[in-house]
């Protein structure tokens, strides 16, 4: 354990109540978790973590408490809604360590199952998520009304997270009810001792960007500018915020999105756009940053068809400067004489890709058009950082080589003080399995088979436009006979100059065809595991001496023996070997889900005039797992430079003194990528800034412990009455009051609104209901929906059943529509509501429910706080709801008869759903039918001039006496 660990634990075991832990990223937060539950004891009571369920922050807890104490048996388990009420009450009595999730404990907390004189503390994760209104600040409260000698512990390694808001730190404290604030930043003195005490060997490279890809990265800042000075016209965002540096940061979108959420229905089309542009502009400097030429250009490709005409960026001064910038970094025209089209400054080694056929000269596969007499010329600029990793690899071997310790030796030490190791530490999954495949085959290869899908994904493009096209009826045309116009496609099309899409089309024609005539020449043996030919060695595009196949439990790499590729077979060997003799796994590691790859050819290019390299390990970052703790590597390359790794490396060498590391960090010169780098870093110092002069001026309450909790209520309670009672009453006098009760299904628990139920002072009975959300009286059914619920309740079908059973069982029945306190209270701005009803509108659908039922009431909120007065308010003169009751509405009995039907008192409810079905029958008339007639078979044998006195008209009446009378078909 590192020291400042060590200091953070004394500080919350010196105070009983518990504190608010606020570290730095990657400074190892699990590991601390994990250090402070091996302190406790059963005798002190049972400790609690709140986490939710799929969490990678808790399966780091788990793996750190095994590897700290591996003979501690009381490994904290899980508790999950299956176990039976009486077994969780005994564990809740156990003493021991449990996670549980908060909807779990708070449903547990209202129904009395859990003692809460047994409990010891909660420990509360992400507390940097936390609200007013949570589910978590919930169960503190009920916690800390029955027992104040509980501990409350918090902690966040997001310190940006809790600066965002006025005042999020103070605020959380208060709900936590939690006195103490504890800021250990990395500029904290204790923490840049110890990890400035043994520092790694750091080697930092920076590789320059070629020059197509500084022109793309200049002229999407330069359109991300031109969009944030049309966002400062509007006036509607606080000006400082709107800079590059802040654009480069997915909260970018969090900062504009709370500033114009309340006026978002307000605000034009334009400026609703120029909010999406930005998180476009983003991506693109991320992605020219983190993938290869094709695929940016591909993705560039998907950008102008789905956005070409909504969106703003495109139309900006210098936005063409990024396509034909990413063109010309992977192909480029010339005339069939020679003359160039583009631009005649070579990036990257320009080639004209052959392939040997049969025995026949090689033929060029840069296509020639037909029509127009243009060449495409291939010119699949790599990544300049994958020529630097394999020359940072092959230094590294060679300097093993020159200490004279083989790689093989080494692996097989096993836990040696320098076991060998190298770990590449890249963004993503698609980075790794991308990187593995330059090591094994080589980056010309790479780039080909990426090329080959690129141009094939065009004549796939191509084929689905044609088959649009064909008119499947010469009796309709346009949209009826089905054809749906392509419009946007045709128009991207049109925009890339028709000489070039030709000759795409051209190039990737020549690729399948040679593809075909392989797959008739070479021998059927010769497939490969994906059903096409190898190229045998001599360079064919698409030939893939590796193949990569992802499972569940991680990623493994699979080599495949050809007949004229000896060193793979031999490869292959090695690698069987290193699997058993390596205990990490040699194909691929799996641990908790880890998504790391492991590469260990000798000679990866697969040539023998290659340098050889190390086994190297390839690691996707966004998996979040503890790889320095698993694999222990002694060298480590950070492809993709990450704030929270690199501290994660510091720790690591902190703990580790004596080891040898040694860590290469790549970066390109000049880009976006050092900025966001640096940039995260002093975000982070900021927002700890803010924090210590937030902690400096915080105004504590008293009571802020929580000790006084239940006499706050009260006098809360008191002063609320006394202001609203009547004086004529007995001179002002106070009855007593009582109870209020509010029955709430299980699963609205995953809303804040319970939690403002019970800040109101209403007892809050959690059941399963099968009928409604909310149960305010014997009368009073309350359907709550979200507005996001609300859409995706209409398209489902599921809203119209559910009115239907609250119709049924309740004389009162609710739709609450409510909307978050932080946007707008509106569906749609005016411009958007049309006259005409139609089949896509929320008003439309909302008219049509409510002419349906028309004894349903639909309440608008604006917020939580609000539909809690509107809740007071409706229980005003109501009686209690009976929980029995409420539980058996729309459960059938054991004779198939349900409860509380307040139609089936006096009429067969399925008779009337039958005859509401009939023809004729409608909403207007189907009552006075039903009050004529006793039965359907007596409904069968009215004539006509009974049914029109009745339905209230002749031809209503002859519809369904048509029906009745209808001779049924029969096979005879």
């Amino acid at each position: 354990m590192v020291q400042f660990h060590e200091h953070i634990i004394t500080d919350l075991l010196d105070d009983s109540n518990g504190g608010l832990v606020i570290l730095s990223s990657g400074l190892s937060l699990p590991k601390l978790i994990a250090s402070l539950l091996l302190l406790h004891s059963s005798s002190q009571g049972t400790l609690l973590i709140l986490s939710s369920s799929p969490s990678s922050l808790k399966s780091k807890i788990f793996f750190h408490l095994k590897a700290q104490n591996p003979q501690f048996q009381q490994i904290p388990s899980e508790i999950t809604a299956d176990l039976p009420a009486h077994h969780r009450h005994s564990l809740y009595s156990s003493g021991l360590t449990f996670f549980i999730t908060p909807r779990i404990l708070i449903v547990d907390l209202l129904t009395n199952k859990l003692p809460t004189s047994s409990i010891a503390g909660l420990v509360i994760l992400n507390a940097h998520s936390l609200s007013e209104t949570s589910t978590e600040a919930f169960i503190v409260r009920i916690i800390r009304s029955f027992n104040r000698d509980a501990y409350i512990r918090a902690f966040s390694d997001k310190p940006h997270a809790m600066v965002s808001g006025f005042a999020k730190v103070e605020r959380t404290m208060k709900c936590l009810y939690i006195r103490k604030l504890h800021l250990w930043p990395r500029f904290q003195v204790y923490v840049s001792q110890e990890l400035e005490k043994a520092p790694p060997d750091v080697v930092d490279i920076r590789v320059p960007m070629t020059k197509y890809m500084m022109g793309i990265q200049k002229a999407i800042i330069e359109v991300m500018d031109a969009c944030l000075k049309e966002m400062r016209k509007t006036n509607k965002v606080d000006v400082e915020d709107l800079t590059v540096e802040n654009g480069l940061f997915k909260s970018f979108d969090e900062i504009v999105r709370r500033q114009l959420d309340p006026i978002w229905h307000t605000l034009g089309k334009k400026t609703k756009q120029l909010v999406s542009d930005l998180k476009t502009l983003r991506k693109l400097l991320d992605y020219l940053v983190r993938y290869d030429a094709i695929t940016f250009l591909r993705y560039l490709d998907t950008l102008r068809v789905s956005e070409s005409f909504r969106s703003v960026w495109i139309f900006a001064e210098g936005s063409y400067k990024i396509f034909d910038y990413a063109k010309k970094r992977v192909y480029r025209l010339e005339r069939s004489d020679g003359a160039k089209l583009n631009e005649s400054n070579k990036i990257a080694k320009s080639k004209k890709r052959k392939c040997k056929g049969d025995g026949n000269d090689s033929e060029e596969v840069s296509s020639k058009s037909s029509n127009t007499g243009l060449a495409l010329e291939e010119v699949l600029e790599e990544a300049p950082k994958w020529k630097v990793l394999r020359e940072v690899l092959e230094e590294i071997e060679e300097e093993r080589r020159k200490q004279g310790v083989s790689g093989e030796d080494v692996l097989s030490e096993g836990e040696g003080n320098d076991n060998g190791i190298v770990l590449v530490a890249c963004k993503d999954e698609r980075s790794c399995l991308q990187l593995e495949e330059c090591i094994i085959n080589s980056p010309e290869k790479v780039m080909a088979e990426e090329w080959r899908k690129y141009l094939l994904s065009k004549l796939q493009l191509r084929d689905v436009v044609r088959q649009k096209k064909k008119p499947k009826d010469p009796k309709g045309f346009g949209v009826l006979d089905g054809v749906t116009p392509m419009a946007p496609v045709q128009n991207a099309e049109a925009s890339i100059s028709k000489q070039e899409h030709d000759a795409l089309l051209a190039a990737a024609s020549g690729i399948r065809d040679l593809a075909e005539k392989d797959c008739m020449v070479e021998d059927p043996l010769g497939l490969d595991s994906g059903g096409r030919k190898r190229g045998k060695g001599k360079g064919k595009v698409g030939s893939k001496n590796g193949s990569v196949t992802a499972d569940g439990s991680g990623v493994h790499n699979s080599k495949k023996a050809s007949t004229s590729d000896n060193l793979r077979i031999s490869d292959s060997k090695n690698n069987d070997r290193m699997e058993e003799t390596n205990p990490v796994g040699a194909g691929g590691t799996a641990v908790d889900n880890l998504v790391l790859r492991r590469h260990t050819n000798a000679n990866a290019a697969g040539s023998m005039n290659a340098k050889p390299l190390p086994p190297v390990h390839f690691y996707a970052l966004e998996s979040d797992q503890p790889i320095l703790d698993v694999l222990q590597p002694s060298i480590v390359i950070v492809y993709h430079p990450d704030m929270t790794f690199v501290r994660e490396i510091e720790v690591y060498k902190s703990e580790n003194p004596s080891k040898r590391l040694k860590v290469y960090f790549l970066f390109y010169e000049d880009s976006t990528e050092v900025q966001k780098f640096e940039a995260s870093i002093r975000r982070e110092n900021g927002a700890f800034e803010s924090l210590i002069r937030q902690k400096s001026m915080m105004m504590i309450p008293v009571d802020q412990d929580g000790r006084c909790l239940g006499l706050n209520t009260i006098a809360e309670g008191d002063l609320t009455t006394s202001q609203n009672s009547v004086t004529r009453k007995a001179g002002g006098r106070k009855e007593a009051d009582k109870e209020t009760q509010v029955i709430v299904d299980m699963r609205e628990f995953m809303s804040s609104l319970p939690n403002v139920l019970h800040q109101k002072g209403m007892r809050i009975i959690p059941v399963t209901l099968e009928v409604g959300d909310y149960i305010l009286s014997p009368f009073i059914c309350v359907e709550r929906k979200s507005i996001q619920d609300l859409f995706m309740s209409f398209t489902s079908g599921r809203l119209y059943h559910q009115v239907e059973t609250m119709v049924r069982y309740y004389r009162i029945p609710v739709l609450l529509i409510e909307f978050s306190q932080d946007k707008s209270f509106s569906f749609q701005s005016a411009s958007d509501i049309g006259d005409d009803v139609t089949p896509n509108s929320i008003i439309s659908k909302l008219s049509l429910l409510a002419l349906h039922f028309p004894r349903l009431r639909i309440i608008w909120s604006r917020s939580l706080h609000a539909t809690a007065e509107i809740f007071a308010s409706l229980k005003a003169n109501q009686d209690e709801p009976d929980e029995a009751k409420a539980m058996r509405v729309g459960v059938p009995s054991e004779e198939g008869i349900v409860e509380n039907d307040v139609r089936a008192e006096n009429y067969n409810t399925s008779a009337v759903e039958f005859l509401r079905r009939l023809p004729g029958v409608t909403d207007s008339n189907y009552r006075t039918i039903m009050e004529g007639c006793k039965s359907l078979a007596e409904l069968a044998i009215l004539p006509v001039e009974k049914l029109a006195e009745l339905m209230g008209g002749q031809k209503a009446a002859r519809t369904l006496r048509d029906f009745l009378d209808a001779k049924y078909p029969t096979l005879l």
